[in-house]
């Protein structure tokens, strides 16, 4: 995390939006509330105490789209709302105990994936495709435990419910931000 301070910031996609301070807060917020609408559409899954939603496409395409600091921030806010009040989470709900690890998840990808865009993570397809699965991976990485922690399963249970459920999910929603983010770059290379 130092060494990401220390380093000179690199060009995302946001930075091609003009302003400076109001355009970060702007950008910030609506990254949160781009999550929070993502977030409605929130498919259950048998068996899983987790719905299968948008908010982990938005919450990566938000930290690829504004770079590591404004993404991170913008998914903090989404937490911090959500924890606060807003009737944001899956399904429009404000508490989410059992998934709020994914939720915390996304702060991290938001990191992750905003550093690696900045190197250029985000300019191909398959440059993309690699950013995106580290950014999934992420958000297990903390999503699962929790989940483990506030139902009491153990690890395979938790990854047949809390992994492998969403796999098939995930890769439909990189294969999205493959085309998405990439055509996203060509156009603002045109300009």
């Amino acid at each position: 995390m130092a060494a990401l301070a220390l380093a000179p910031r690199r060009t995302v996609l946001a930075d091609f939006v003009p302003g400076a301070l109001a355009r970060d807060l702007t950008l910030v917020v609506a990254g949160a509330a781009l999550t929070g609408l993502a977030a409605q559409v929130a498919l259950p899954i048998p068996g899983s105490p987790v719905p299968l939603t948008g908010q982990t496409f938005a919450a990566l395409l938000v930290g690829a789209s504004l770079g590591w600091q404004r993404g991170a921030t913008s998914m903090l806010l989404y937490l911090i709302a959500g924890v606060a009040g807003v009737p944001w989470f899956q399904g429009g709900t404000s508490g989410a105990p059992v998934s709020l690890g994914y939720v915390v998840g996304f702060v991290f990808a938001g990191v992750l994936v905003g550093a690696l865009a900045a190197r250029g993570g985000d300019r191909t397809p398959l440059r993309t495709i690699g950013t995106m699965v580290l950014g999934n991976l992420a958000i297990y990485a903390v999503g699962v435990p929790w989940l483990m922690a506030a139902t009491g399963m153990g690890v395979v249970k938790a990854l047949s419910v809390g992994v492998l459920p969403f796999l098939l999910g995930d890769l439909l929603k990189i294969a999205l931000a493959a085309g998405l983010l990439p055509g996203a770059w060509a156009l603002v290379r045109r300009r």
